[in-house]
């Protein structure tokens, strides 16, 4: 079992020790930042190029051509098995990950240095508050805390943490996961406590196209998920379906992406269900200080290289995606998106305009002539 506590001067490994983040991709330093609706996608876009603005300029002056990677810090036995094995080690990760975190870094402290942002997770409301706590999982042996984010193999990393407790023997065992057992969550510890492990503890967090993970959501919950069909599917048709407001034989089962579209835009984001709420509401990348924010499409190298930060044991490897995972392709992206209604759409991209500001995705190609082809 995970210890639900344990003595503040307990096990530090090498390398999740505070204060000492050197890493070109680990460099964070950020205030806090509360939804407003006084932040306008204008104002958000212009913040992204005033924060990435330095880091293009390298770019473009060749600064970055000669730059080594900094060693990471850890285990050194986990390099050599990882050389071993010949696979990608975090010490020649590639430049293009590099520059998303620096520009990430640069955003996130641009929006969150704003003088009516709070700045920390204690002048959040209460709700957002519980949201947040509810949402970072807690590991005291190894010093970390992951904020997890539905549909964005937040799965996979539950197991990690299980392993890593010794609550599960192996992350490839065929189990069902259960999302409850075996995890210490933030929210359950002691506003002391709590303090003292945001403050100390190595933080990280992964994010995805909000669209893309949206979409991932839609399909995993409406297609295969009998209970959200219930609970969700037979709410939206009865609200969005005309003539079936009144209708007792809705199985909630052939809810349309328009329809759950339309949905999402009556909701009020911090009430949200997990798996469609936006990143920024889950984790609030401003009222915590994360050490490192990753990437879905930089799964697999992102998460090797936080396994290599916290010090995790040579065997702690981050599990492959099961053989009937279907991802969200582009193109099957391209299509949903694109047989939206755009007022639908014009409408939805403001519910998600933080997270593809601060974590720098661009906002999808809708127009007549791209979807067209």
């Amino acid at each position: 079992m995970v210890p639900r506590r344990q003595e503040y001067g307990g096990k530090r490994s090498a390398g999740a020790r505070s204060g000492s983040v050197t890493h070109f991709r680990t460099a964070m330093n950020s205030g806090s930042l509360r939804r407003s609706p006084a932040v306008l996608p204008s104002v958000l876009t212009f913040l992204v190029i005033v924060a990435s603005g330095g880091l293009l300029l390298m770019i473009e002056k060749g600064m970055l051509n000669n730059m080594d990677t900094p060693p990471p810090r850890g285990n050194g036995r986990r390099l050599d098995l990882i050389r071993q094995a010949g696979k990608h080690s975090p010490d020649a990760v590639d430049v293009e990950s590099q520059i998303l975190q620096e520009i990430r870094n640069r955003t996130i402290r641009t929006m969150c240095s704003q003088k009516n942002m709070p700045h920390s997770i204690w002048t959040l409301s209460p709700l957002q508050r519980k949201t947040l706590l509810q949402h970072i999982l807690v590991n005291d042996e190894y010093r970390f805390l992951y904020c997890y984010v539905p549909k964005v193999a937040c799965s996979n990393w539950k197991r990690v943490l299980k392993v890593l407790s010794g609550a599960l023997e192996s992350v490839d065992v065929n189990v069902k996961m259960d999302h409850r057992s075996d995890l210490t969550f933030l929210s359950s510890l002691k506003p002391e406590e709590i303090r003292y492990r945001l403050k100390h503890y190595y933080k990280f967090m992964f994010v995805r196209e909000p669209m893309e993970r949206l979409l991932s959501a839609f399909r995993n919950k409406f297609g295969e998920i009998e209970s959200y069909k219930k609970k969700y599917g037979v709410e939206i048709v009865k609200r969005y379906r005309k003539g079936h407001a009144k209708d007792t034989n809705i199985k909630g089962d052939d809810v349309t992406f328009a329809e759950f579209v339309r949905y999402l835009l009556d909701e009020d984001v911090d009430r949200m269900n997990e798996h469609w709420m936006p990143v920024y509401n889950l984790c609030q990348p401003c009222a915590v200080s994360y050490n490192f924010i990753g990437s879905y499409e930089h799964l697999e190298s992102d998460s090797e290289f936080v396994l290599q930060r916290i010090g995790a044991p040579p065997y702690v490897h981050f599990p492959e995606r099961q053989t009937w995972y279907k991802p969200v392709t582009t193109e099957t992206l391209h299509y949903y998106l694109c047989s939206l209604p755009q007022k639908l759409l014009r409408e939805l991209l403001p519910k998600y305009i933080l997270d593809f500001s601060l974590f720098t995705y661009p906002f999808p190609n809708t127009t007549t002539e791209h979807c067209r082809h």
